[in-house]
Order: C-alpha cells, then sequence, then structure tokens
C-alpha cells in the first residue's frame, strides 16, 4: 500500500526521538517523578526538558495512532487489521516480555536500589523481572486495546459520515470543532485520581479514558483531509499560542512534579497540550509532508527503537550516574548511548527470526 500521509511518518517518528531525549531527563530528575535513577542536586535547571515535552508528547502518539487506525481501516478488513494489530501490539507487549522485556526489569531493579532475596528460586527472579520490564510498553498496551474497543465504535458512529460533515465546514466551523475538542479534552483530564496508591498509581500511568478519547479523536476528527488543510493554514498561530502556554506552564510549573494529577488536570497545561498538539500537526503537514532516506529508515525502524530504547538508556544513565565524570557530560554522554545503542540493539535483534516476531511483531527484516 502506497503511504498516503508523510507527514504522519515524520512526526510520529521525531516524537519518538522525544521520548528517547525526554526518558534521559527522566532518568536524571529531581523532582520527584516516580521512577528513574534520581539527581544530581536538589533542584536543577535541566529538568524543565521534561516539564516541556510530558504533558503532551504521549496525546500526540494517540492522536496519531487514531488516525493511523482510520487510514488503516480503509484498506485492510475488520479481521485483517485485528490480526495486524494483534501481531504487532500484543505479541510485543506479551511475549515480548519474556523474550526481552525481563532484561530493563532487572535494570530497573538495579536503579531502585533493590536486590533479589538470596536463595530465590531462578524462575520467580525472572517472573519478577519481566513484571518489572513493562516500561514504554504501557503504550502499545493501550493501544491494542483502543483498536479492539475501536471496532465497536465504529459500528456505532461512522467515521465517513463524520469525514463528510467536516469537508463541508468553512475555516471557521473547524475552528469551533478544534476549540471544543480543548474542552473534551479538559474533561479527559479529569479522569486522573488525585492521590494515587499503587494500583490507582498505574491506572494514572496507563490514563485510559484520557487516551482513548484521544484516540478517538485521532480517529474522526484528525484523520480528516479538511482540518489537514485547516491547521496546515493556521500552523503559525497555533505555534505562538503553544510558545506562550509552553512559558508560561514551565514558570508556574518550575519545580514540581511535572507527572502529577494537579498539573495534568490543570487548564494551563491542558491548554498547553493542545495548542502544541494542534502546532506541530500544522506545522508537519504544512512543512514536511514529504520523506527522503534517512526519514524513511527512522519511519520503519521508530517502533523498535521505542521498544528496546528504555533498556539502553537506563542501563547508560545507570553506569554513568557512578562515575565522576561533570554533569553535562553524562547527559551528553546518556544521549548519545540511548540513541546509538537503541539503533545497534534494534538493528541486531530484529535479524534474529524469533526474537524478532516477539519483540517487534514482525515477521521478517524489512528494508534490508
Amino acid at each position: 500500500m502506497k503511504r498516503r500521509y508523510f507527514f504522519i511518518d515524520n512526526l510520529r517518528w521525531v516524537t519518538v526521538a522525544l521520548v528517547l531525549i525526554y526518558h534521559v531527563f527522566y532518568n536524571f530528575n529531581a523532582l520527584g517523578v516516580f521512577g528513574g535513577i534520581g539527581g544530581f542536586a536538589e533542584q536543577q535547571w535541566q529538568d524543565v526538558v521534561g516539564t516541556i515535552l510530558y504533558p503532551w508528547f504521549m496525546t500526540l502518539m494517540f492522536v496519531l495512532a487514531g488516525m493511523s487506525s482510520r487510514y488503516a481501516l480503509q484498506y485492510r478488513t475488520t479481521k485483517e487489521f485485528c490480526k495486524e494489530r494483534t501481531r504487532k501490539l500484543l505479541v510485543p507487549s506479551t511475549l515480548g516480555l519474556l523474550v526481552f522485556g525481563w532484561v530493563l526489569g532487572l535494570v530497573n531493579m538495579k536503579a531502585a536500589g533493590g536486590a533479589m532475596p538470596e536463595g530465590m528460586p531462578l524462575p520467580v527472579k525472572f517472573l519478577i523481572g519481566v513484571v518489572s520490564g513493562t516500561g514504554p510498553l504501557w503504550f502499545i498496551q493501550d493501544l491494542y486495546v483502543f483498536s479492539l474497543l475501536l471496532l465497536l465504535v465504529r459500528k456505532v458512529l461512522d467515521a465517513d459520515r463524520v469525514g463528510t460533515w467536516l469537508a463541508r465546514l468553512s475555516n471557521r466551523g473547524v475552528m469551533y470543532v478544534l476549540v471544543a475538542f480543548f474542552f473534551f479534552l479538559g474533561a479527559l483530564a479529569q479522569t486522573q485520581i488525585d492521590e494515587p496508591g499503587t494500583f490507582d498509581g498505574l491506572f494514572n500511568l496507563y490514563r485510559p479514558v484520557y487516551y482513548f478519547g484521544v484516540f478517538l479523536a485521532g480517529y474522526y476528527i484528525f484523520s480528516s483531509e479538511r482540518v489537514h488543510e485547516y491547521l496546515a493554514r493556521e500552523w503559525m498561530w497555533y505555534g505562538m499560542l503553544a510558545i506562550i502556554w509552553c512559558v508560561w506552564f514551565c514558570v508556574w510549573f518550575y519545580g514540581e512534579d511535572y507527572t502529577s494529577p494537579g498539573v495534568l488536570q490543570g487548564f494551563t497545561c491542558v491548554t498547553y497540550c493542545w495548542s502544541m498538539t494542534l502546532a506541530l500537526l500544522g506545522l508537519f503537514r504544512h512543512r514536511y509532508d514529504c520523506t527522503s532516506p534517512f526519514a524513511q529508515y527512522m519511519t520503519r525502524s521508530s517502533f523498535g527503537l521505542y521498544i528496546v530504547h528504555m533498556t539502553v538508556c537506563t542501563g547508560a544513565c545507570l553506569w554513568l550516574k557512578s562515575t565522576t565524570l561533570p554533569v553535562w557530560s553524562i547527559y551528553v554522554l546518556a544521549l548519545i548511548a540511548t540513541f546509538a545503542g537503541s539503533v545497534v540493539l534494534w538493528e541486531v535483534l530484529r535479524r534474529i527470526p524469533i526474537v524478532r516476531w516477539c519483540v517487534f511483531g514482525e515477521l521478517r527484516v524489512r528494508g534490508k
């Protein structure tokens, strides 16, 4: 099937690259964000990188996933869609944990200062490593469930009817739809639990209600060519709005845990997330609806890099933190190690047939 929109591919791999950058700064954060290795001082200016990225980049990922699902279902039957999503999402998030994810689990426990009790049976240690190694796979676990639920929702609400209605709207009409999406986003953000316990914390991480709503918005609204045209035309205005709210958000919440419900549910965070999502969709539709050999490689490899990067990132950060290197060089080396190591690990694992299928859900080596 010929690629329909290159800007979606480009925006997806750029966002994945931002995820890799984010996790380096997340590992060294001193804001009290759950997990990670720990910071170098009580207050660090570099933690603002996480504050800038966290409010919107996973929202954008689910919007793009919803858009891609709409285009996929135009060329696939329901059975083919289910089969493909099972292979690409369910297999890596289950069998992939048994084959590769347990390594991240062991690294995570080492980073948290935990140690296995002596005399614990090896199978038990392995299962603990598997459970602790979910890491970034929460995204594809959510996405698999959302993909199945989508098949039920589309029986009630036909995407073609919504697309036809959107196609008839004026620019002002499209703007009203996007403003309505802002209020929808704000309502979804309130579904987090304010004072989470252990299992409530998992609910806040997966944010199933919020991200499913965002996924559906991608499927029904942002897959529309009419919306694309509007955002490509007005991206600069939304970009200026996003910059203003980014600065305000960083100033207002500087030094605070940017993952806390009190931050994510607020008007400032929702507005920043909304404006940045629209700005980037518009910018990439306007400027980057094209491809190149490098973009094709990144499009092909971004999913695999997302799967393996956390193991490389946490391992590198853990080792570098134990050295006496200057702080700035630790960040630089951690970023280089995360990107280079993830590419190497992805290229190696994808060439091992059984591992390739279990970890990445791929039947054959692509782009070889």
